[in-house]
């Protein structure tokens, strides 16, 4: 049940985010519901190809299809003077989807029996996956590619998960709500990991 619970709030946010994006950048109808379906669902099914299971279950989750079709029709309709206050909303359900995703992608693994590196490397792709997909479709340099913390937050959700500190649904929701926090925290007050630049360099 909690692994369901964060797979429809992951495929909400996500969606909801993909299509935001989507409209910033004035895409059709179209571009949005692929845009909005690609960021939904681009983690999950590059983890399954890395973690062995087969790419047709992405199919079989025919509800979580019509609830992101549902949150984008959503918000594709939503009035212009109030889509432009939403707008600003994008980094949140971006946070909302990579803590539901990486957890449930850690779950994921923990429940194949996968080592404690597999289940980490679960969490950030379907953490980050569909973000990925999405920024480079929309043309963006990757959230996770930038000195700003990203992907770190999905890490710390597998560590947690696989070293088996979270593990009942009530520590699974708090530390749903921690990655999210931290998250939210990071873009506001721009934390950042070391970065080196080659510019002054050259």
């Amino acid at each position: 049940m909690t692994w369901e619970v964060f797979s429809i709030i992951g495929t909400i946010a996500f969606a909801i985010s993909g299509a935001i994006v989507a409209m910033e950048e004035e895409y059709d109808i179209l571009g949005v519901y692929i845009l909005g379906i690609v960021t939904a669902f681009g983690g999950g099914a590059v983890r399954n190809l890395l973690i062995g299971v087969p790419i047709s279950s992405l199919w079989e989750q025919g509800m979580l299809f019509q609830v992101a079709l549902v949150a984008m029709t959503t918000v594709f309709l939503f009035p212009n003077n109030l889509l432009k206050h939403w707008r600003k909303w994008g980094n949140f359900f971006d946070a909302i989807g990579l803590a539901a995703f990486a957890i449930q992608g850690a779950l994921f693994a923990t429940g194949m029996n996968h080592p404690i590196s597999a289940v980490v490397v679960a969490a950030v792709l379907t953490g980050s996956g569909g973000g990925i997909i999405r920024d480079l479709l929309a043309g963006r340099r990757p959230l996770v590619l930038r000195a700003e913390i990203y992907a770190a937050w999905a890490i710390l959700a597998g560590l947690i998960i696989g070293f088996g500190i979270a593990s009942s649904p009530v520590q699974l929701y708090i530390l749903f709500v921690g990655i999210v926090s931290l998250r939210v925290l990071s873009y506001t007050y721009k934390w950042r990991l070391p970065n080196r630049s080659l510019q002054s360099a050259a």
